[in-house]
């Protein structure tokens, strides 16, 4: 079931692994009673595989880390939150979305 390109993101790894990134980092915040997160990892898969080298794609479980969960006010999920170099996120989308726009969102900020 793990991708080895799926990174798992913690309270603890947060700011290396996310805030001070060099490249793009797509975040799923996730939960695993959640059904329709559960139907959005074969996707987060993919993406992972399609943007290694370029861009870091990861999961935060919103219930392992919730300090992370609230300080960005993740209320529904699955969420997705993108991050270019900084604390704040560039792009955001709640809900199970096509794989295209999840794409779409890293592209723009790789500039594609």
């Amino acid at each position: 079931m793990a991708n080895a390109n799926v990174m798992t993101f913690t309270t603890e790894n947060w700011e290396a692994e996310v805030v001070n990134s060099k490249v793009p980092v797509l975040v799923d915040f996730w939960a695993a009673w959640c059904g329709p997160c559960r139907a959005l990892g074969p996707t987060i898969d993919k993406i992972a595989d399609q943007f290694v080298g370029k861009a870091k794609v990861g999961k935060l479980n919103t219930d392992e880390s919730q300090e992370i969960a609230i300080r960005y006010g993740i209320s529904s999920i699955p969420a997705i939150l993108v991050f270019k170099g900084g604390a704040d996120p560039v792009d955001r989308s709640v809900g199970v979305r096509q794989e295209i726009e999840y794409v779409k969102m890293l592209n723009k900020q790789l500039g594609l």
